[in-house]
């Protein structure tokens, strides 16, 4: 499992959060907790989504899948 790295900045609505490394998964939350719990969401959702893009990208195509670990 992957560890990213979780950024949260206050504004006057609550929270603004996104995920350092991966462009594209951010959220908000009027509260420090439902912005964590949005934030895990949309991290699993942009996940999901990709994996489904590149899924139908390599149909028919002959392809080697393993895991990486960053350093």
């Amino acid at each position: 499992m992957a560890t990213y790295t979780a950024v949260y900045v206050r504004v006057p609505e609550g929270y603004v959060a996104f995920v350092e490394e991966l462009p594209g998964v951010n959220t908000q939350g009027r509260t420090l907790d439902e912005a964590r719990e949005n934030l895990r969401e949309a991290l699993d959702l942009v996940i999901a989504a990709n994996r489904e893009l590149v899924a139908h990208d390599l149909v028919g195509r002959e392809v080697v899948r393993e895991q990486l670990r960053a350093g």
